[in-house]
Parts: C-alpha cells; sequence; structure tokens
C-alpha cells in the first residue's frame, strides 16, 4: 500500500487528496496541516463588502477527511529528512514513499510600516479588519495597493487587489456613500496587472477611470505611516490601506533542505518535481517552475493544474515508471466588481478579455460549484 504526504490543506493540497483518491483507492494518504479548515480565498474579497461572512468560506475538512480516508496530522511542517522521506513537524515525524508539498506562499513584510495597512490575501483577519474598518469611516480616502517580489518578479498577486478596488466602490454606491470617499489606486509599475496582458490593464486602467478613481503609478514604495503610503513619487494621504506586498515561499522553506528560487520558493519544473530529490513534488503557491510563463498567476485554478501533474508524476514514480507529465500554462480570472465582472484569459498562444455583467454570478456559481467537494 502507497503511502504518501501532502503538506498543506489549501487548493493544491486538497485537490490532490480528491485525485490520488479516485486514482489510488487502496492509498495511504496523511494531510499535514495546521487546522483541518479550508479558506476558499477567492471570495475573501467579499467580506469588506458583507456579501459574505467566515461561516461562508472558513470549511471544516473533518467530514471530507472522513470521507476520502485520510489521516489528518494537525502539525506545522519543520524540515525533511531522509531526501524528503520524512517530513519532520511539530508533532513529530511522519514518514512517506511520495511527497507533494502544497504549503502556499507568504507575503513579504520588508517595507517600513507595513503594519499600518491590512493585506486581503493574508486571510480572514486581514479582510473583516477592512471590513470594520471601511464600516466605521464617516469618509475620507481608501488607497489599495500592491507589489511584487523584487527577487520574483512573477511572485504577486494583483487580481484580489482590483476586486477589492472595484467592489468597495460598487458597495459605496449602492449604499449612498461614494460621495464621502476619494479612491486611490497606487502601485510601483506603470502598467499595473500586466500579468494579465495589455488588453486587460487597458480595461482596468478605464475602469478607474470611468468610477473617477485616482491612481499613482510608476513610484517604488518606500514605506507606510499610520496615514498614508509614502513612495518615491511622493505621499499619498489615506485612511485606510489595503496592500498586497510580493510573495515569498513557505515559512519553512529554508530549514527543508530542498532548493530554493532566488524569491524563497521550492524550485520546480513544469513536472512539479523538486529537482535532485526523486518522489518530492510541490504544487500552487509554494513553488517556483521552470519554464513556465513569467505572467502564470498565482491563483487557485493554477495550482490545481499543478496539482493534478504533481499526482500524476507522483503515482508513475510509485509505479517506476518515468514521471513526465507538464501542468498546463492557463490563466483564468474573473476580475470581479461586486455587480458585473470582466473575465482574463491568457495562454502561451492567446490572450481575452471579455467584460460582462454576468461574470459576477459566474465567479458565485463556480464558488458554490467548487466548495460542494468539502461541505458536510
Amino acid at each position: 500500500m502507497a503511502k504518501i504526504t501532502i503538506i498543506g490543506a489549501g487548493f493544491a493540497g486538497l485537490t490532490a487528496i480528491r485525485l490520488l483518491r479516485r486514482k489510488m483507492p487502496q492509498a495511504d494518504i496523511t494531510l499535514i496541516a495546521p487546522e483541518a479548515t479550508f479558506l476558499y480565498y477567492p471570495s475573501l474579497i467579499w467580506i469588506p463588502t458583507r456579501l459574505r461572512t467566515a461561516k461562508d468560506i472558513l470549511l471544516p475538512l473533518g467530514p471530507f477527511l472522513q470521507r476520502t480516508r485520510v489521516h489528518f496530522h494537525q502539525a506545522r511542517a519543520l524540515g525533511l529528512k531522509d531526501g524528503g522521506r520524512i517530513v519532520v513537524t511539530t508533532a513529530g515525524e511522519v514518514a512517506n514513499e511520495a511527497l507533494i508539498i502544497a504549503s502556499g506562499g507568504r507575503g513579504l513584510r520588508a517595507l517600513p510600516g507595513i503594519e499600518h495597512s491590512w493585506a486581503i490575501c493574508d486571510g480572514l483577519e486581514a479582510a473583516e479588519a477592512i471590513r470594520d474598518r471601511l464600516n466605521g469611516l464617516a469618509g475620507g480616502t481608501l488607497a489599495f495597493g500592491f507589489a511584487s517580489n523584487p527577487k520574483e518578479p512573477p511572485a504577486v498577486r494583483g487580481g484580489p487587489v482590483f476586486e477589492l478596488l472595484f467592489g468597495i466602490e460598487s458597495y459605496l454606491r449602492r449604499t449612498g456613500r461614494r460621495a464621502r470617499f476619494d479612491l486611490v489606486f497606487f502601485n510601483p509599475m506603470r502598467e499595473p496587472g500586466n500579468r494579465l496582458g495589455s488588453k486587460a490593464v487597458a480595461r482596468l486602467l478605464l475602469e478607474m477611470e470611468k468610477r473617477h478613481i485616482r491612481t499613482h503609478l510608476g513610484h517604488r514604495i518606500t514605506g507606510f505611516d499610520a496615514g498614508a503610503i509614502k513612495t518615491e513619487g511622493g505621499e499619498i494621504a489615506a485612511d485606510l490601506i489595503a496592500f498586497v506586498p510580493g510573495m515569498t515561499g513557505s515559512e519553512w522553506a529554508g530549514a527543508s533542505g530542498l532548493p530554493l528560487s532566488p524569491g524563497g520558493f521550492f524550485q520546480s519544473d513544469l513536472t512539479c518535481q523538486v529537482p535532485g530529490f526523486p518522489g518530492v513534488f510541490v504544487a500552487g503557491d509554494a513553488g517556483s517552475y521552470a519554464g513556465a510563463p513569467d505572467w502564470l498567476p498565482k491563483q487557485g485554478h493554477t495550482a490545481d493544474l499543478q496539482a493534478a501533474t504533481a499526482v500524476e508524476n507522483a503515482i508513475a514514480f510509485l509505479a517506476g515508471r518515468p514521471s513526465g507529465a507538464t501542468f498546463k500554462a492557463e490563466l483564468v480570472c474573473i476580475v470581479d466588481t461586486l455587480n458585473s465582472g470582466v473575465m482574463v484569459y491568457r495562454t502561451p498562444e492567446r490572450s481575452l478579455v471579455l467584460p460582462n455583467p454576468l461574470w459576477h454570478l459566474a465567479k458565485r456559481a463556480f464558488e458554490w460549484r467548487y466548495l460542494r467537494h468539502y461541505r458536510a
């Protein structure tokens, strides 16, 4: 009976469990994670506008793990031994014959004063803090921005910031408060969101213009104060700062003994295998994938594609077969505005930008469809 360990209970980790159980019914699967819960990150953007609450998007995984016959090891990963065959955790060691690392990434906290901002991608606490601050203001300036990892520029999450910006603008209009607020978008790039493609950038900037959202672009961010963003192009006074910094790898990556990218992610390629460590695979935000296009996003859809490849190659490894399957490089993103949206689709061959009022409903329908795998 094959013994497989998965680190992380996010998109990649849970998709790997579903696929492994389907393809290897008798496999002995262990999940290592701090909590047996799944947070549906794409819907965090709806917490500040009260379209969602914590109970809507934070799911207990007990029933799912029981259905899929997965052992849950509640702990944090600390490192590896024996070339990855043993995972060292805060609750002891876990042995495996194949390992899939899906422990995610984290935001860089290097900028001075960054504690004066909230990053929507940090999770529920940050999303609820933005909600509470927004609804406690009678008026003022709301600032939204993001940046990348200078050592690994593709490690950036801009999509959720655009959605948060447009969603809050729509929410303020809906609640009759828009005239009391000035909204500003700031970014060190002249063309923010260029991984979505030039057409998408033009569309997003046009949307800001239509909604009377100011922009402060092309100036390096140097830090934050309690009421301001500091940039090389001047300061931006703000009563609320929503800022998503560039990403780096898992907290335990440096102690893993595995090769890391310049930005701090586990090294891999399109096969999701860690070079020099047979039977060790990585999927989702935890990895840096050599050979992937520089616009490849760190998002749930990409994590699912990578998890499927990691599973296929792990099964081949366990059977003693060559494991050379590769994941599809594809960007699929609905930039939601609370009442409408823009679908952005990109592959190496083509790029599409499709605005439509129905995309908001489509995003909600996809949320329901995705979460039904994990609901009790």
